[in-house]
């Protein structure tokens, strides 16, 4: 345990042994003057970081605030952004950093969802945040960020009086709530705490070691998890550099690479994808970039092909929020030998492989739903009770994704558990279907998903998006899938579009195309109504 006096607090507050805010202030004593931040830029040392955060964190508890609060923030990736948050931190405050992304109804929804104490809010979102709030019933105390901000001058909190004492922050106290993307629900809070986050970085810095010398690029937005516990936080834990940037445009994160001097950085396959495809890419290889760590979907092998070729080689990982969310790990030099696959266990991360609708854990090689226990799985949902119990066996915690483990223990993506769909008593995986498909060399991209049918339960509808300039038809695109699928595994029928619809950092929005392939075959019911 560590004591931790902060000048202009009336009291001195003992910090767990796992809380976050402590790595700042370890890290300003060590390398006080040592870069931690480089935001277009502007750049901030350790020690002015500590002091801001720390002199924020103050303010924040003067002012009334602290541990079983939460601050919720509208912002890009900024210095300023980095300062709040670990003023959280050390004031035990939860961080509750929402999505620029979202029309206003659905940040109003996520603002009254999570009943923040103070809201939190970048100049360039003022407007967006000022819709959403003018939607939510009650008031909010609003600033805005930096230090002309709510680091000049801190709302009062509003709301009941605390009883008792002022007291320091606990290992299980909530340090982020990250709200999930909601593509096929409500979104969910997602209640991550210090000792989630703390064991979810020692986990990756066993299979990925940074040092005070690396310098990360940290490109996701800040609303994801991964923008924090995919090297960010650990990047300062160990006193790297952590180069911010708000938007992902090939051309400039090519030049940041090369001008900055990066060594690791984390994307999804989509991004490195548009990296590789860009003129500037084989700069790459003169680089020091050595990690480049993959996450959000399966990398494609001649993706994972193209940037080895390059001299670096992908590295693959997989989570989900209520993790942390590391979970699975495929170092860059086994990626070769096991193409396709997403890794073994991270360090301090349990998991299983059981028969989703028994329970029964399998053993050996198997297929079956992942289950994950340990430090870093999630607390729980905020305000819902209900959905935190259906998202655990005992102590386990259901991913919802099916999983393969082979006789090496490497796993490898089968499906989402909801996403398949029972075809004449026979379970399809839409993975499986598509994967079939895209090796037709007129087709770029396609998704499957399950819809009603009156006979067979449900049939298969491919969205398909062509190849640039390739004459494609329907018919073609079935012949070629009854040739590498079995029957029941046959779509009913193509449709072909522009693009496929995403959800936040280039997930596949199923629910929409679900939506569009019911309107497509009720038509065509109508129709053939019509004609009998």
């Amino acid at each position: 345990m560590t004591a931790v006096t902060d000048a202009g607090m009336d009291a001195a507050y003992v910090d767990g042994a796992h809380t976050i805010g402590r790595w700042l202030t370890d890290r300003a004593a060590s390398a006080p003057d040592h870069t931690a931040i480089d935001d277009r830029g502007v750049r901030i040392g350790y020690a002015d970081l500590e002091t801001r955060a720390s002199e924020l964190a103050a303010a924040l508890r003067r002012a009334g605030y602290g541990p079983d609060d939460r601050i919720a923030t509208v912002s890009g990736n900024s210095i300023d952004h980095v300062v709040a948050f670990f003023a959280c931190a050390k004031s035990g405050v939860a961080f509750v950093p929402l999505s620029w992304r979202l029309a206003p109804r659905e940040l109003a929804e996520v603002l009254t969802q999570s009943a923040p104490a103070l809201v939190l809010v970048e100049d360039e979102y003022e407007g967006l945040a000022a819709d959403a709030l003018r939607r939510v019933a009650g008031r909010h105390p609003v600033a805005a960020l930096g230090t002309t901000g709510v680091e000049a001058a801190v709302p009062a909190r509003s709301g009941p009086s605390r009883s008792g004492a002022p007291r320091g922050v606990r290992d299980d106290d909530a340090l982020l709530v990250i709200y999930t993307s909601g593509s096929e629900a409500a979104p969910k809070g997602v209640v991550l705490t210090h000792a989630n986050c703390f064991w979810n970085n020692l986990a990756l810095a066993g299979a990925q070691q940074l040092t005070g010398d690396d310098v990360v690029l940290a490109m996701l937005p800040q609303f994801h998890v991964a923008a924090w516990n995919c090297q960010p936080l650990l990047a300062w834990w160990v006193g790297a550099t952590v180069v911010l940037e708000r938007s992902f445009q090939p051309q400039r994160i090519l030049q940041l690479l090369a001008e900055r001097g990066v060594t690791a950085m984390m994307g999804v396959p989509t991004q490195y994808r548009l990296l590789a495809d860009d003129p500037a890419f084989a700069q790459i290889a003169a680089g020091p970039l050595r990690q480049a760590l993959v996450g959000g979907a399966t990398v494609p092998t001649d993706l994972a092909a193209q940037w080895a070729a390059a001299g670096v080689p992908l590295t693959q990982g997989y989570g989900l929020t209520e993790a942390a969310p590391n979970v699975l790990c495929l170092p860059a030099s086994d990626l070769g030998r096991h193409p396709g696959a997403v890794g073994r266990p991270y360090p301090h991360v349990d998991v299983c492989v059981a028969d989703p609708e028994t329970g029964l854990v399998l053993g050996g090689e198997a297929t079956g739903e992942l289950w994950v226990r340990g430090p870093s799985v999630f607390a729980g949902y905020l305000h819902d009770d209900a959905a935190t119990a259906r998202a655990f066996a005992g102590e386990w915690l259901r991913t919802g994704d099916i999983v393969h483990r082979d006789r090496d223990g490497v796993f490898r993506i089968v499906d989402r558990l909801k996403d398949i769909f029972i075809s004449g008593g026979e379970n399809v995986a839409p993975a499986e279907v598509e994967r079939a498909l895209a090796l037709h060399p007129a087709i770029a991209e396609v998704a499957v998903v399950g819809v009603p049918d009156t006979v067979w339960g449900e049939r298969g509808v491919a969205f398909v998006v062509r190849t640039g300039g390739a004459a494609l038809g329907e018919d073609e695109v079935l012949a070629h899938a009854r040739a590498e699928l079995a029957g029941y595994k046959v779509p009913v029928r193509v449709a072909f579009v522009d693009a496929l619809p995403r959800s936040t950092i280039e997930k596949l929005a199923r629910s929409r195309l679900r939506a569009a392939a019911a309107e497509l075959t009720a038509a065509e019911l109508m129709k053939e109504t019509s004609h009998e």
